[in-house]
């Protein structure tokens, strides 16, 4: 599941223990308030396309998959223990005020938490004729263009953790950027040579990206479809 506020990583590797400090200054205070309004309207934003069956899938050409399938029975449970609270609240608090402000939060809970559903739905893998796109719901999308691409493998591996999303993990070659759902991921995506791309923490080296699909033989079969063409023109 995605973690709301902040995912681990550095700019070019992953964070280690030693390099962590408590920030406080006035311009990190400021980065996560606009990080979490941005995430707050994208959620939004999600339930709106989801509802209005509009996800977003791309332009001509694009094949989507879905990853969401592994988290969804978890998310709806928490869903409906925070429609649950609602009529909890309204007959077990008899302050009017107290009342309120905490059917508001539930609410706003409810809302956070169906958005949040929405947006791994609305935000499927993008497999386009240049372009391999990773997401992770409204927090992350990673570009990855064709030609920096090696091959494209179907392996499950637990990840060290199942509550950050994006856990960049040093190995001999270089930095594999892992995009987990529920703490895992399936389809490697082994990279021609170092090559930075866009995150959520900023610029990133990378030699592989690894990420977590519904059906991982169907888009590696697809991908090294994409990917055959280049690899004969190169020789």
């Amino acid at each position: 599941m995605s973690d709301r506020g902040s995912d681990r990583g550095s700019d070019r590797r992953p964070d280690r223990a030693s390099d962590r400090r408590l920030d406080l200054s006035p311009g990190r205070i400021y980065a996560l308030a606009r990080h979490a309004v941005v995430f707050e309207l994208r959620l939004y934003r999600s339930l709106f396309r989801w509802v209005t069956r509009r996800p977003d899938l791309g332009g001509p050409g694009d094949e989507h998959f879905t990853y969401a399938k592994a988290v969804t029975p978890v998310m709806w449970l928490w869903i409906f223990a925070s429609a649950a609270e609602i009529p909890l609240v309204h007959l077990l608090v008899p302050w009017e005020g107290v009342r309120f402000v905490l059917l508001l939060a539930s609410v706003w809970g409810l809302v956070w938490m169906v958005g949040l559903l929405a947006s791994l739905y609305v935000y499927p893998h993008l497999l386009g004729p240049a372009t391999l796109r990773v997401r992770y719901g409204a927090s992350h999308s990673i570009m990855l263009p064709w030609d920096a691409v090696a091959s494209l493998t179907h392996r499950r591996q637990d990840l060290d953790s199942s509550v950050w999303t994006l856990q960049p993990r040093e190995t001999n070659s270089g930095i594999d950027l892992q995009v987990g759902v529920s703490g895992q991921v399936n389809v490697h995506a082994h990279l021609r040579r170092p090559t930075v791309v866009t995150t959520a923490k900023g610029p990133m080296e990378v030699v592989e990206v690894s990420f977590f699909a519904d059906d991982p033989q169907a888009l590696v079969a697809h991908a090294r479809r994409i990917i055959a063409p280049q690899d004969r023109r190169r020789r």
